[in-house]
């Protein structure tokens, strides 16, 4: 794509920066965690019902026409279904099916902005609802420096108990944006985001280089207002035709943001199987 706005190399001599990407249809074509849904199906952590529910929700989000009030009841009825799940379960059925589910759906141009930012010398870091299960093998195949995810309280037995520990969602990503900017060092004035939903306008304003991708309306009203550029992703490219010789990247391949300040004690309700967004990931 050649985006025009990852420009310039960074001058080491100035503080770090750092390229923040919402995941769900802003790098990735669908919601993460909803696409894995067969997956669990096949694995025998939901049933029937709820992947056709599950097969709904993704085609909601995609026609971007979910309120707040039809994400919110999503939201409970996933942080509910995935009560109980075994989180190594989870993992392995993640990390066998990441390259069939995630890789064709991953847009051209966000993957070709993310080497731009890091040929410009700057971290890239996966800021998304969605949970660390499913984001950090993601943001490991794209090649991210850091991920900020929503994270599940986990029981002495190694499942799921229904809680959260920390919800990364509207506000709270700002507040992780800003907590990792001064551990590391960036410059914000000087940093890039970019997200698809209104409801990161709490992150997109945290950055002096904010960008709005395939936005929803209301994103689009206030990128409008604000001057903010609007990008259009379009292309989902499989990361091997985009490099023939790509293989799986070693573990591990980033660094897991904690939850961590203040932001760890915003919790609110779970969304587990679609944590992504109500509605922004």
């Amino acid at each position: 794509m050649g985006c025009p706005y990852a420009h310039g190399v960074e001058n080491h001599s100035l503080p770090r920066t750092a390229a923040f990407f919402d995941l769900d249809k802003t790098v990735i074509a669908k919601s993460s965690t909803l696409t894995f849904s067969k997956s669990f199906y096949q694995g025998g952590l939901i049933n029937r019902r709820a992947v056709l529910r599950t097969a709904y929700a993704q085609f909601v989000f995609l026609a971007g026409g979910a309120d707040h009030d039809q994400m919110e009841r999503m939201r409970k009825y996933l942080s509910a279904l995935c009560r109980g799940w075994n989180v190594q379960q989870v993992r392995e059925i993640v990390a066998e099916t990441l390259h069939d589910l995630i890789d064709p759906i991953i847009y051209d141009e966000a993957a070709t902005l993310i080497e731009e930012h890091h040929t410009a010398g700057r971290d890239v870091v996966i800021v998304s609802t969605s949970g660390a299960e499913v984001v950090e093998p993601i943001g490991e195949l794209l090649g991210a420096d850091r991920v900020v995810a929503t994270r599940m309280v986990v029981g002495g037995d190694g499942c799921f108990t229904g809680e959260v520990e920390y919800y990364a969602y509207g506000p709270t990503k700002a507040e992780a944006i800003r907590e990792l900017a001064e551990s590391e060092g960036y410059d914000l004035a000087r940093c890039y985001a970019y997200s698809d939903s209104v409801t990161d306008v709490p992150m997109l304003e945290s950055v002096g280089h904010p960008h709005a991708v395939n936005p929803d309306r209301a994103l689009r009203r206030e990128a409008l207002a604000r001057d903010w550029p609007i990008l259009d992703f379009h292309r989902p490219v499989r990361l091997k035709q985009r490099f023939p010789a790509f293989a799986v990247p070693p573990r591990p391949a980033l660094v897991a943001a904690a939850a961590i300040g203040a932001a760890a004690a915003t919790a609110g309700l779970v969304w587990y199987a679609s944590r992504r967004r109500a509605p922004a990931a």
